[in-house]
């Protein structure tokens, strides 16, 4: 049986700020709108954070039955190190999508029925990444659902269900947020290119090869910087403070850029996670005081 500090070790450490980021950056474009209503913010983060917890216990749940983390080299997995039974790993993961739902459910009922179906289309995105007969996370599709969905859908959906707006500020916020969550999930699949490549996992990393991955996460964390710019173009150039996420970012880059295999790229994780949280921090603190300041 599995302990309470097993069971937040199969949620990832960085769950939080790639739950959070895109909750701050939505409200921040919000706010800049003058339309922040901090109890639609709340549930906002109820549902990212329980789509992210339910995310990675589906991946883990998916990955373990399917043999594919057997031989892994990045933190603990529940299901494939045998540490509690798939089942209840399973059940873990649709309890955290019924508690997204039900708190999508309420910003619905207080904005717009259709966000029902976006709840629902994003359930299913988040299931299928690793799970059915064919998840499109195999085929090297998994950075387009995290674009998608936490990046571009979550940012402009925190904005929306508040102001009932989709400005172009948050569109760029999305691209800033979506670029730093691919760009995790691109250094977690760079680590793992030799095991997924002997499971049959052609994620982006296995297709585009060891080189062509780090150039890729380099590129994310560059559009990332462009999105600040165009952020401060389209609403207030307070938001330029958000370039200060380049320092945390640096700890990442470096590692990836001088090579570094297996374990030596699990701290690149942590440091992604939190040049994702400073961006938004930072760019929604921007934000904040150009809707003051003028």
């Amino acid at each position: 049986m599995a302990t309470p500090s097993q069971w937040v070790a199969g949620a990832r450490p960085r769950t939080l700020p790639a739950a959070v980021a895109p909750v701050v950056a939505g409200t921040g474009v919000a706010a800049y709108a003058d339309g922040f209503v901090w109890w639609k913010a709340l549930l906002a983060l109820v549902v990212s954070l329980a789509l992210q917890v339910g995310v990675n216990y589906a991946n883990d749940y998916s990955d373990g039955i399917r043999g594919t983390d057997d031989d892994r080299v990045g933190p603990l997995r529940l299901t494939g190190s045998g540490t509690a039974p798939a089942a209840a790993v399973r059940r873990a993961a649709f309890a955290a999508f019924g508690v997204a739902a039900a708190a999508g459910l309420v910003l619905a009922t207080t904005t717009a029925w259709w966000l029902v179906a976006l709840g629902a289309v994003s359930v299913l995105a988040a299931w299928y990444y690793t799970g059915g007969s064919t998840p499109y996370g195999y085929l090297g599709l998994g950075e387009v659902m995290v674009f998608v969905f936490f990046g571009l859908v979550a940012v402009v959906g925190t904005t929306y269900v508040q102001t009932e707006t989709a400005p172009a500020a948050g569109w760029w916020c999305g691209v800033g947020i979506g670029a730093l969550a691919c760009a995790i999930l691109v250094a977690n699949n760079l680590r793992d290119i030799p095991t997924d490549t002997v499971a049959g996992k052609r994620t982006l990393a296995v297709r585009l090869g060891d080189a062509g991955t780090r150039r890729l996460y380099g590129g994310l964390v560059g559009l990332a910087a462009l999105a600040v710019v165009v952020v401060a173009l389209t609403s207030t150039w307070w938001a330029l403070l958000g370039l200060a996420f380049l320092l945390p970012a640096a700890a990442g880059v470096r590692p990836v850029r001088a090579g570094a295999t297996g374990g030596a790229l699990v701290p690149v994780l942590g440091a992604t996670g939190r040049a994702e949280l400073v961006w938004s921090v930072l760019v929604a603190a921007g934000l904040v005081l150009g809707a003051t300041l003028g």
